[in-house]
């Protein structure tokens, strides 16, 4: 297991590429579920989940090439062929190590008739929203069984057909699991709360290049009239905006000024708001973003919520940033219940961040030290390197294979522009 080291002060300053979204890529994937023909998807980034879930399909019978690209490259393409499904179980093992394994459950049930999926973690139903899923399934009229840790979905006669689904909250991957589904569904769907994030925008894109009609787009209502099959595409996976978000947080807490680029100011409008309220200077440049800190942080007041608000997937990151501003910050998480397991890790290393429920008060300090800390999570984990690169002395993060989930080649990247970081065996 790896660790990476971190020797803290540097400012930063050049560029970074912003890689293909992680969250677009693993709803992008099982699309090839949906067609006999290859689906091609480009600008992939290089991440332990994509391949887990190239290896989930590679189990169902879905073959995947790679095209183009060096090692040393950043992204790449794969094409998926799913010419003949052959399983449509995708078994705990898989799934519990990746929870976006559960959005192969739409396109086997439209396209095969049946699947069994492990429930998400071995978790228990009514503590995550698998159940939206599974509503979703049932309103375009599968039947659903629950049995030892697994969903069985089976379609009725003649496949699955229209209707009208309203989530009473919104989930993404809900959303994104009716979308796929009812693109095969007979007749028309109606999706109302439906999730609104860039991602979903684009696996509606990837699914009209496959031959999908579907309207109201970015909106709470997306109107899908199935077809009665898909054809292939070639198709490029949108920029990661929490990958971009993570470096305009790098250059904040360094004072540094980094080029984002690829970074897309549309799809981080609420990013964006919340550096400039804390005092950095963003700029749209040809291709992408420029951010640069140039001055003592400004506290904010920030709560996380579905797009087009804060998400919930930048909170660790804003907070690791907070803790060096000039005043007290409070950030309220709305999305999960347990998303605070990075502020003991940051109290080591010298932050002063009280939570009680869902919200945290994060009171600046005059400066963080290097301390060895453990990360918990994907987000977390870059809460602490963020942390790190400005902090006095050495930082050493332990258990990184969660950031190997979510950032292509992340010490790469930050040496590039000057960081002192490193990865080494953790013995």
């Amino acid at each position: 297991m790896d660790r990476i080291v971190i020797r803290g002060g540097r400012r930063l300053s050049g560029r970074i590429p912003i890689s293909g979204a992680k969250n677009a890529a693993l709803t992008l994937l099982p699309c090839a579920l949906l067609t006999d023909q290859p689906l091609t998807l480009r600008n992939l980034p290089r991440l332990a989940d994509v391949d887990g879930f190239g290896h989930l399909l590679n189990g169902m019978g879905v073959s995947t090439a790679i095209a183009g690209g060096s090692p040393a490259e950043f992204g790449r393409a794969m094409t998926l062929t799913a010419d003949r499904i052959t399983s449509t179980t995708a078994p705990y093992d898989m799934v519990r190590k990746m929870r976006a394994s559960i959005l192969v459950l739409g396109p086997l049930i439209a396209r095969a008739g049946e699947a069994t999926v492990s429930l998400p973690g071995g978790c228990a139903i009514g503590n995550r929203p698998i159940d939206l899923h599974l509503k979703a399934m049932e309103a375009l009229g599968a039947r659903i069984e629950i049995a030892s840790g697994y969903v069985r979905a089976i379609a009725p006669d003649g496949g699955l057909r229209g209707g009208r689904i309203a989530f009473p909250v919104v989930s993404v991957g809900a959303t994104e699991n009716a979308l796929m589904a009812a693109s095969l569904a007979n007749g028309e769907s109606v999706i109302d709360n439906a999730a609104r994030e860039p991602e979903i925008v684009d696996l509606c894109e990837c699914l009209m290049a496959m031959g999908a009609e579907i309207e109201g787009i970015g909106g709470e209502r997306i109107v899908v009239h199935g077809k009665p099959s898909l054809h292939g595409a070639d198709y490029a996976v949108m920029p990661d905006r929490i990958e971009a978000g993570s470096y305009a947080c790098a250059a904040a807490i360094t004072g540094g000024s980094l080029e984002l680029a690829g970074a897309r100011a549309d799809d981080m409008a609420a990013i964006i708001d919340a550096l400039g309220e804390a005092g950095l200077v963003v700029e749209a440049m040809d291709g992408g973003l420029r951010v640069t800190g140039d001055g003592r942080l400004k506290p904010l007041t920030l709560s996380t919520a579905p797009f087009p608000a804060f998400p919930t997937d930048m909170q660790a990151q804003f907070m690791a940033m907070l803790a060096l501003a000039d005043g007290a910050s409070v950030l309220t998480e709305t999305i999960f219940e347990n998303r605070y397991m990075h502020v003991p890790e940051l109290a080591r290393m010298g932050a002063d961040v009280q939570t009680r429920g869902r919200v945290a008060v994060v009171r600046g300090v005059a400066g963080l030290t290097g301390a060895e800390v453990m990360a918990t999570d994907l987000r977390a984990s870059m809460s602490l390197v963020l942390a790190g690169l400005a902090a006095e002395g050495e930082t050493r993060v332990h258990r990184v294979y969660h950031l190997d989930r979510g950032y292509e080649r992340l010490e790469e990247k930050l040496s590039a522009v000057g960081a002192d970081i490193e990865r080494e065996a953790d013995g």
